[in-house]
């Protein structure tokens, strides 16, 4: 309503003007008379409060910010809808709400991330103690009438090519989590991926061919997508293997191999529907003790 009144506002302002503007003769644009602020600097506050400052427009954001229409993490089902590479429809899936609509907490992600890369880690790194280290036994020379400090080897810490104390071994780095805890960040990825829109649910991943060129093209089709992470129920089709190998943002796993981890590195997931049936299925299993 404020918009409307503004508008008629300008629209009266603006036939006033007109039979001074056909006396005055001049080429000057009936912007300036109606609005100068606006014709001099720029930009337009016409649906700004009258106490709001002018902002020029190079200072705004051109992205639409996307703002959910329901409160997030309410554990209620979804309903999504169902396509393929060529975008077609393929009917709507109900996605669990106690799978992909928890409540987002960082500090779970941060622990699985960490037990994550923790676990991966090679843990191959070694250092020599004194008694690995190449070289001989022999004292270098008397203990007492040489005014030097006494040494019993030359393969000490304190030597050239000596022996490294305290250094790391070889050893794991892995930790414990409790699976619920695990569980509990996988949920949290996947729910964080739907509330951004970035989850989508395909039919099946049948290509083609295992030519690269037909990925690409799909991929451009998608918007706003970086790097995509395909997820399939069971084994890996060999020519989307093949189509996927050579792009760097395009990775494709199995439903058993989906992490925390890799749902972070990539900004859109898609999986098929068998995946998700796959995943809400490991999901609801209980805990072995």
């Amino acid at each position: 309503m404020h918009a409307l009144a503004c508008a008629a506002s300008l629209l009266r302002r603006a036939m006033a003007c007109l039979p001074q503007l056909g006396a005055i003769g001049c080429d000057t644009p009936l912007l300036m008379y109606i609005l100068p602020n606006v014709y001099s600097k720029g930009y337009s506050t016409l649906l700004a409060p009258a106490n709001e400052a002018l902002i020029p427009p190079e200072l705004l954001s051109s992205k639409t910010v996307w703002t959910p229409d329901r409160e997030l993490g309410q554990y209620e089902d979804l309903v999504a809808r169902v396509t393929n590479f060529h975008n077609e429809d393929n009917g709507f899936m109900v996605l669990d709400g106690d799978v992909f609509d928890v409540p987002i907490r960082k500090d779970i992600v941060h622990r699985v991330v960490r037990w994550q890369l923790a676990k991966r880690q090679q843990g191959t790194h070694s250092t020599k103690t004194i008694s690995e280290v190449s070289g001989t036994g022999r004292k270098p020379y008397k203990q007492k009438g040489t005014g030097r400090a006494r040494h019993g080897t030359l393969r000490g810490c304190q030597f050239r090519g000596g022996a490294t104390m305290h250094g790391p071994k070889p050893r794991s780095h892995a930790f414990k989590l409790q699976k619920k805890v695990r569980r509990l960040g996988l949920k949290i990825a996947l729910s964080a991926r739907t509330a951004e829109g970035k989850l989508c649910i395909f039919e099946d991943l049948e290509v083609p061919s295992h030519k690269t060129k037909n990925i690409v093209q799909y991929i451009k089709q998608m918007d706003d997508t970086k790097k995509v992470l395909l997820v399939d129920g069971g084994d890996i089709d060999k020519k989307l293997k093949l189509a996927t190998k050579n792009l760097h943002y395009v990775n494709v796993i199995p439903s058993i191999g989906l992490n925390v981890y890799s749902i972070l590195q990539h900004d859109t997931l898609v999986m098929t529907r068998e995946a998700i049936n796959r995943i809400v299925e490991r999901m609801h299993t209980p805990i072995s003790r």
